[in-house]
């Protein structure tokens, strides 16, 4: 079976604005926006695209916000930290998320 995720893929993010150039502009727009620094800087924003991309399971995500967070001068610890903190709350959804079958209990058992 060949790779369904290519890295080179990612090169070709701007092909998605083919379809609709106008709503593609907007989604760049913002996407820009929001990692323009503000309260939080560069830095930040980045080290929290790259927690995001590992929730969320983004392999081009997690190729692209692993470059930045290198470029921002992070390294493998603050990298192996980040992930541990996404996979610690997307742990903890899943978790508390168990409530609900307790409830589920409570209401069928007899």
């Amino acid at each position: 079976m060949t790779e369904y995720y290519k890295a080179e893929d990612l090169d070709r993010f701007g092909e998605m604005g083919k379809g609709n150039p106008e709503l593609f502009r907007k989604f760049m727009d913002w996407y820009t926006g929001a990692l323009r620094p503000g309260v939080l800087n560069k830095r930040e924003k980045v080290l929290i695209g790259l927690a995001v991309a590992h929730a969320i399971q983004c392999p081009y995500c997690i190729d692209a916000y692993t470059k930045s967070c290198l470029e921002e001068g992070m390294n493998l610890e603050h990298i192996t930290e980040a992930v541990h903190v996404a996979s610690a709350v997307r742990g903890g959804a899943s978790l508390i998320h168990g409530i609900q079958a307790h409830n589920a209990i409570d209401k069928l058992s007899l």
